[in-house]
């Protein structure tokens, strides 16, 4: 993280050939389970078990017509269509998945006495959903924008959501500011287009993103792959060990591969040759067998060196310095099995970073705290009250506890007590939860503070000049300076002046370069009107 090594124009070598292959060998595993499907299951049914009588004839009166109502299997085929999509996520809505396992190969049960944690070779199922944050859903694969790399463990325990990003910052540490920045990054709601003023507008009345903006237009933003990118789960929190003593912590997860980015020429390339691009490598990469992995990392700082540090270790718009708090191993995420069915394993899935383990608690950080809400609130709307009882978020442990009923309630624990307390053997608070609950104190008055770290240029100044190469620094000023083309001269200005304050060269190199970019082209120009 304090640095970016790499190389450029790395588009994967997979040749016509060795891609048909692959697809050819998926073909013939779907019609091999396709036919062993119908040798079991001969006959097509209604979902109700039903017998169908006829799939390519509709019920009529008489031989032109009219259809009748009574023909329920088209009724039931018609209404299931027109359900047949969710909502779509509001961020992170273009996505892929794969499955896995997570490996301990160090010991940190002195910072946490998560059972995921507690020994080495211990292996936990994980599935993955990698994402584009703004994107919509049918969107290029690599359009500039933040990656979203979440993981869900299955342990004993319940289910550990890890929530990461590509880029190591938020935006804001302000959670208000949070549907805003989401707003401006999206389609304006009058033309329907994506609107680069009101992103950049927003960036420059919240300084405390211009690390974040720095780091969306540096190569990572464009990694050669999904299989070599690096995420971070952002905000702060609290490792507690069987002492109830705590720290608190950062979780890093860093590609086993070479650093290798995209240029921005490939980039605007594969954005009509190939949009899910990512997607794509990720899928022919697993089933050739040649399987992914990630190394778990973690930084930590204890409550002492919280009070002492200049900057606000609960601050998602701010780095820790790695000198300071170095990557600490945890273990491997190796991803060898892709989904059966992209429904039901990678749309269906949801995350939430109130998914916490005992041994792993939310810090003070403010984004976290509303996170901890919105992440569990978007999942209901989106797919149920009962989404935890969906194949793909189920936990691998019994769950025992008094919530009833609602939609699509797969399981609702039978006969047992729905009420707390009770006598009749209804399950009861885990004590060894409890005690892995740290207290912690708090103080000061109840009040919406504006207060903030007013040193917004120092660690965006570090990131440009000692992080990134000359190469990146080159693709930084290219990236921002084609972006704000498309922006209002008032933006524009506002944007370089901000960016003076971080480096001269970078707000110079910018401005530079806005010059001799060439307006977009009017479509009626391009059609001869």
């Amino acid at each position: 993280m304090d640095s970016m090594p790499g190389t450029f124009s790395c588009i994967t070598n997979i040749t016509k050939k060795s891609a048909w292959r692959v697809r050819l060998k998926l073909f013939k595993t779907f019609l091999i389970n396709a036919c062993n499907y119908f040798k079991v299951h001969q006959v097509a049914t209604t979902g109700s078990g039903i017998p169908v009588r006829d799939k390519t004839a509709t019920l009529t009166a008489g031989y032109r017509g009219p259809v009748l109502i009574e023909d329920a299997e088209l009724l039931e085929d018609l209404s299931h269509f027109n359900r047949e999509r969710i909502p779509e996520r509001v961020v992170h809505a273009k996505g892929f998945g794969a499955k896995g396992f997570f490996e301990v190969t160090n010991d940190i049960t002195k910072y946490s006495a998560a059972k995921v944690f507690s020994s080495v070779g211990k292996k936990t199922p994980v599935a993955v959903r990698f994402s584009m944050s703004a994107g919509d859903k049918g969107g290029a694969d690599t359009d500039i924008d933040p990656r979203g790399f979440a993981i869900k463990f299955y342990t004993e325990d319940g289910t550990w959501d890890v929530l990461g990003i590509n880029l190591p910052v938020f935006a804001s540490d302000e959670p208000k500011l949070f549907t805003s920045l989401v707003h401006a990054a999206k389609r304006d709601p009058v033309t329907n287009l994506l609107n680069t003023t009101a992103f950049w507008d927003i960036i420059t009345l919240a300084p405390e993103s211009t690390l974040s903006a720095l780091w969306l237009f540096s190569p990572a933003t464009l990694p050669c792959t999904m299989r070599g990118v690096n995420a971070f789960a952002v905000n702060t929190f609290k490792l507690v060990n069987e002492n109830g003593e705590y720290v608190y912590c950062k979780f890093n997860i860093i590609s086993n591969e070479e650093a290798k980015y995209l240029t921005l020429k490939q980039a605007e390339m594969l954005k009509s040759s190939d949009p899910d691009y990512y997607q794509r490598d990720m899928f022919d990469s697993i089933a050739k067998g040649n399987f992914p992995s990630w190394t778990l990392k973690i930084q930590v700082m204890t409550q002492l060196q919280a009070e002492l540090s200049p900057i606000n270790p609960f601050d998602s718009s701010k780095l820790w310095p790695e000198h300071e708090y170095p990557m600490i191993e945890v273990g491997r995420i190796v991803l060898n099995e892709n989904p059966s069915n992209y429904f039901a394993e990678v749309e269906q899935i949801g995350f939430s970073p109130a998914n916490l383990v005992p041994g792993i608690q939310p810090s003070v950080d403010k984004i976290l705290h509303a996170r901890l809400f919105a992440y569990m609130d978007a999942q209901r709307y989106r797919i149920g009250n009962n989404f935890q009882q969906l194949p793909i978020n189920r936990p691998i442990n019994p769950v025992r506890n008094y919530q009833r009923d609602g939609h699509m309630a797969f399981v609702n624990q039978g006969g047992a007590p729905n009420y707390y307390p009770n006598s009749f053997g209804g399950p009861e608070p885990s004590t060894w939860a409890k005690n892995l609950s740290a207290p912690y104190y708090v103080s000061g008055y109840a009040y919406q503070y504006h207060e903030r770290d007013p040193d917004y240029f120092s660690q965006p100044r570090d990131f440009y000049v000692n992080k990134l190469d000359d190469e990146g620094r080159k693709f930084v000023i290219s990236a921002i300076a084609q972006s704000l083309s498309q922006t209002m001269e008032l933006v524009q200005f506002r944007v370089i002046n901000m960016f003076a304050q971080v480096n001269e060269d970078l707000a110079r190199g910018i401005a530079e370069k806005l010059l001799i970019i060439p307006p977009i082209p009017n479509p009626s120009s391009l059609c001869g009107l």
